[in-house]
């Protein structure tokens, strides 16, 4: 009876055992099977591409050889169960870099919101120490952690404003990389004392941005406002965008529906759409309201961000004296868009200077 009793369990026993074993050894192949798709996944090589690709400046002459005529080419893709922050990261004798960054996130986890705006400017020596090792030549900016969905140019119209052009670019800067935006400062200056063409150097300014790099967009920014929320984003509209919206001196109100002035983002493709600005504003206003004509003009709408974040501080200064002509000058303003603007522009190019913290354009202009 005890030996029936027992024979009866040790199968029971045994046979439990075996499933174990089998369920075990299952287990652990799913296992491995998985970790082993996750890195090849990771590390899959498309052997067909048309060229080698290599972050720039990461990779010498003598670090790959390979024949001209060649079609193969090694191209890492980064796996979806990935959470590496890069999308290749393969240290090989004969490839000894780290692959290009990902995107930056649409909204920066650097934005502080509304800020106090200083008016009183550090010592450039201590500015430059502090945010130059983060800039480029002539002051430009990448994100050092991610891939920028925007790159923007930033144009100043200038002369005679040396006070406010270190506030601003103090100011600007850790505005600008809190947005985690590639971006670049062209302060374009006109020299003599014609009067003030402020359109026209705009003009210059993305025309002299375009020869440095390929930018999307266009920020034309007056030299005597600085931003109070980084809310307020320097990216590329997808209609133009009156940016300067709420200026402290204006009780931070806007002052009439139409208006274009101060700070305006422009894509690179609405800009040569509308043919830039007129080059036949000379002296204080006008010009701002004819871009305001010729946006409509081309079925395009002048967009805004809400007055509690599109807000300015205006630095105190003259006041210019007006264009006796603008009025005359916009009468027909929308329908000279096509011959007036970029299409004829013409300066004299005295001096380009890659600054340390911008680049620097001082330009000879003449009335026509």
């Amino acid at each position: 009876m005890f030996c029936g009793f027992v024979r009866t369990h040790c199968y029971k026993v045994a046979i439990t055992a075996l499933a174990a074993l089998v369920f075990l050894e299952y287990g652990f192949g799913v296992f491995y099977e998985e970790r082993g798709r996750i890195n090849e996944a990771y590390f899959t090589f498309n052997l067909t591409a048309p060229r080698l690709w290599v972050p720039s400046g990461l990779l010498n002459s003598s670090d790959v050889s390979y024949s001209a005529t060649s079609n193969m080419t090694l191209i890492a893709l980064q796996s979806s169960n990935s959470s590496d922050p890069y999308q290749l990261d393969l240290l090989v004798d004969s490839l000894n870099f780290t692959g290009k960054p990902l995107m930056c996130p649409l909204v920066s986890p650097l934005l502080v919101g509304r800020t106090n705006v200083s008016k009183i400017a550090m010592p450039m020596e201590a500015f430059q120490e502090k945010y130059g090792p983060l800039l480029g030549p002539g002051g430009r900016y990448r994100p050092p952690d991610c891939q920028a969905h925007y790159k923007v140019a930033i144009i100043i119209p200038y002369r005679k404003r040396e006070e406010h052009l270190q506030l601003f670019i103090q100011h600007i800067h850790p505005f600008l990389q809190r947005q985690q935006i590639d971006y670049g400062i062209f302060v374009v200056e006109q020299s003599g004392d014609t009067p003030f063409n402020r359109a026209m150097l705009m003009n210059i300014g993305a025309a002299e941005a375009l020869r440095q790099d390929e930018f999307q967009c266009f920020v034309f920014h007056d030299v005597d406002l600085l931003p109070e929320d980084d809310r307020n984003t320097y990216s590329c509209p997808e209609q133009p965008r009156h940016m300067s919206v709420a200026i402290d001196v204006f009780k931070y109100r806007l002052p009439y529906e139409g208006l274009f002035g101060g700070v305006s983002s422009m894509t690179t493709e609405h800009f040569i759409k509308v043919n830039g600005f007129s080059n036949l504003f000379w002296g204080w206003g006008g010009e701002d309201d004819d871009m305001s004509s010729r946006i409509k003009y081309h079925k395009l709408i002048i967009s805004r961000y809400p007055p509690s974040i599109a807000r300015y501080t205006m630095l105190s200064h003259k006041k210019a004296r007006p264009n006796p002509n603008r009025y005359r000058v916009m009468r027909n303003g929308a329908k000279r868009s096509k011959v007036d603007g970029l299409s004829n522009l013409k300066y004299k190019r005295l001096e380009l200077e890659m600054k340390p913290l911008y680049i620097h354009i001082l330009v000879d202009i003449k009335p026509s």
